[in-house]
């Protein structure tokens, strides 16, 4: 399918999307929604997913244009999260391998919220986060209000969504609100790195990861610890441990399977 406003190509099980409306920061439309909802279908054969944006921006969120309010007038804010926000969220944090953030520069209301659902944010030096809501009267959408106090904790979290100041990436890094900040002209070495490194790993196991990463909030010490053994004796029988183990014995390079 041809995209107007996003590019996606997937080869050697890399995937990667690039909002594409630089002229826009990469702002979100409906149909960009939609295109990417479309793409985020079309993953067969991904072992890892890049996301990132075109030109200067990562994503600034919600192209205000899109959704304009005359005078007098009110627009169901709820149906759009409903109907397109929450569901991307969904899909990134639950895809079944490792989704990388390359945020190139700066990541702003729904697009610094969007990039913080990826599982591993590597960011320019350059690019900024902002929780832009409160500027208009709104509320860190699209898992924001959930995920900046469980990464910054509280005091820091408030202080990012009630004055909608810019956070620089190597402070985002040094606060544990992203994995790394990087020279801007190293961005794609990491970045590339990262998602080759990915793509030849166990993908199994890494989904198990993310997975029980992911839900471990909700779990108790005990429930976490069955659930641990659960797993290990899934993975304990499969092809990529075996794989794993005598490649190890071998002193050889794993080839791991799908």
């Amino acid at each position: 399918m041809a995209y107007r406003t996003i590019d996606f190509k997937l080869e050697g099980g890399i995937a990667r999307l690039t909002l594409n409306r630089p002229d826009r920061l990469n702002s979100f439309t409906v149909e960009m929604h939609e295109e990417v909802a479309d793409a985020l279908r079309g993953l067969d054969g991904a072992r890892v997913l890049v996301l990132t944006g075109a030109g200067r921006g990562f994503c600034a969120g919600q192209d205000l244009n899109d959704r304009a309010v005359a005078p007098g007038e009110s627009v169901d804010l709820g149906e759009s999260v409903e109907k397109r926000y929450n569901p991307l969220i969904r899909t990134l944090t639950s895809l079944p391998f490792p989704v990388i953030a390359r945020v190139n520069g700066v990541a702003a209301g729904a697009g610094a919220n969007i990039a913080l659902a990826c599982d591993i944010v590597i960011a320019a030096k350059s690019a900024k986060f902002i929780q832009s809501f409160a500027s208009i009267g709104l509320i860190p959408d699209s898992g924001g209000t959930w995920v900046l106090p469980r990464l910054v904790g509280q005091a820091r979290a408030l202080g990012l969504a009630l004055t909608a100041e810019p956070l620089p990436a190597e402070k985002a890094a040094l606060w544990g609100l992203i994995w790394r900040a990087v020279e801007d002209d190293q961005l794609d070495e990491e970045v590339d790195a990262l998602a080759g490194r990915f793509a030849s790993a166990p993908t199994r196991g890494l989904a198990a990861i993310k997975k029980m990463i992911r839900q471990s909030w909700g779990h108790s010490l005990d429930e976490e610890l069955e659930l641990q053994r659960d797993m290990m004796r899934e993975l304990g029988g499969s092809e990529d441990y075996r794989e794993g183990v005598a490649a190890f014995m071998q002193k050889r390079t794993p080839n791991f399977g799908k």
